[in-house]
């Protein structure tokens, strides 16, 4: 039944307001815990330092207002909601003030006026149609040179003392690194306890800096990133891992009609002669290069696209991109923006109702565990049990560790698609086509429930794999009863 688990929730949420004083602190937690079961979806970008999480965020959102320079504004949280009209909001050192929103060609400029440590909130509201459904936080990147900045991002994804504010999360890496296992990792406690994210969705960021930025980068980008998602270390710490080169989406988004114009100019040029120019940044931009694009114009290009993205930008005009709007959809087809947005809606779009009410039923469960009474303890118990019993939970915490199990790969698939990891329509669970009827559906169904009810026969299997055949055998059983 649509809405379910949020009736169930604020059910629980209404019961525990009526048994609080209504001027403490804790009336006030529990009235923000209920009002975020009506927020959109809140997903945080996280990664190791220049990892690319802002320049990914300006193509999710199709425009440039997260700082991608090194500023204060790139060492503190940054949350972007949703708008009519742009606005700026910081909260620092218990004062809430309205910061100027000013553009410095094209981007959005950010003067906190105060050191990043005396932030404490800052909201960047922009009308923006992905910010309808998703409140994106972007978090600093954590080095082990910043400690104080890394402790920013830990704190807010990995917090010592409640449940995480996120309700899933991209994480970005360039390569594999100690820093993000250790990230990872610390999101993944989290998440066992009951206080994390129900979903890590791993991309292979600054996709087209792959083997040096050569013609090539996109594809091996592919093949970086199905190493990555089966790498031991990052084995059980993310549900699969997409390759993405956010500075191509942005840049395909915010084309500019002069910068077509210019990239036009250059594949007019003889392959042999660009390809010479374009063996370095100094070579391309030097005002004396034989190039019909002003030395000015050419400095633009470069730190818009990069070497790689001009490169990119040519070939693509050369086999037919005729005008501005035909290159644009090709660089972000090319960018893999497109399937990070399907895989983002697919994960934790269609399942947004389910992930809110368990973040805020871990909220609950935070707040009843510190205001322990007499006529709080059934309560508690009844937040413990939904938590622990309710079907959909149980399987974004399996999606969540798919790949943790012991099943074989066509059967990890498998579960990881009755699941819902790539839909929670019953067709889509079941690998039918969209127009199979219910008939067809229970019979699959049925046949699932055996196999996976056949798999828990196996007395070597380990607790989590068999806790995945339990569920995917479920996931069938609700399918069948929903069609009866």
């Amino acid at each position: 039944m649509p809405g379910r688990e949020l009736a169930e929730a604020r059910r629980l949420i209404h019961a525990a307001r009526r048994e609080v004083d209504p001027r403490s602190k804790w009336s006030a937690e529990l009235a923000a815990c209920e009002r975020r079961l009506d927020e959109p979806l809140r997903v945080a970008l996280a990664g190791t330092l220049k990892s690319g999480k802002s320049t990914l965020l300006n193509a999710l959102i199709g425009d440039e207002i997260a700082p991608t320079d090194a500023t204060e504004c790139t060492r503190v949280v940054t949350w972007f909601q949703q708008a009519a009209a742009p606005r700026i909001d910081l909260v620092a050192r218990g004062q809430q003030r309205r910061l100027p929103v000013l553009r410095t060609d094209g981007h959005l400029s950010l003067d906190l006026g105060v050191p990043a440590d005396a932030v404490e909130r800052l909201t960047v509201s922009w009308p923006s149609s992905l910010l309808n459904d998703y409140t994106v936080i972007d978090t600093p990147g954590t080095s082990s040179n910043s400690r104080d900045v890394s402790e920013r991002t830990l704190a807010l994804l990995a917090p010592e003392d409640g449940p995480c504010e996120a309700d899933a999360v991209v994480y970005l890496m360039r390569d594999l690194r100690d820093a993000d296992v250790q990230l990872l990792q610390s999101i993944h406690h989290q998440m066992t306890i009951g206080a994390g994210p129900l979903g890590v969705l791993g991309v292979l960021s600054r996709a087209d800096e792959i083997d040096g930025g050569r013609g090539d980068s996109l594809d091996a980008a592919y093949r970086v990133s199905a190493t990555l998602a089966e790498a031991p270390e990052l084995r059980g710490l993310h549900q699969s891992f997409l390759p993405v080169s956010g500075l191509l989406a942005l840049r395909g988004q915010t084309l500019r009609q002069t910068e077509f114009l210019a990239l036009r100019s250059l594949a007019s040029l003889p392959p042999g002669a660009l390809d010479a120019a374009l063996i370095s940044v100094a070579r391309f931009t030097a005002p004396e290069a034989p190039l019909p694009v002003p030395a000015e114009e050419r400095r633009h290009l470069v730190e818009a696209f990069s070497l790689f993205g001009i490169r990119l930008a040519v070939s693509m005009i050369r086999s037919g991109c005729a005008d501005a709007p035909a290159l644009s959809a090709e660089l972000v087809r090319r960018s893999g923006l497109d399937d990070l947005r399907c895989t983002i809606n697919i994960r934790f779009g269609e399942r947004n109702e389910q992930l809110r009410a368990y973040s805020a039923l871990s909220r609950l469960a935070h707040i009843l565990h510190r205001y322990q009474s007499a006529a709080t303890a059934e309560l508690s118990r009844q937040v413990a049990r939904s938590l622990a019993d309710t079907h959909t939970f149980a399987e974004l915490r399996l999606l969540s560790t798919i790949r943790a199990n012991r099943l074989s790969e066509p059967d990890r698939a498998r579960a990881a698609r009755i699941l819902g990891g790539e839909g929670i329509a019953p067709q889509r669970r079941l690998g039918l086509p969209p127009e199979a009827s219910r008939a067809e559906c229970r019979a699959v169904a049925l046949r699932a429930i055996r196999h996976w009810r056949g798999q828990l026969d196996n007395p070597l299997l380990d607790p989590l794999t068999a806790a995945t055949c339990r569920a995917a055998a479920r996931s069938c059983e609700t399918i069948i009863a929903a069609g009866n």
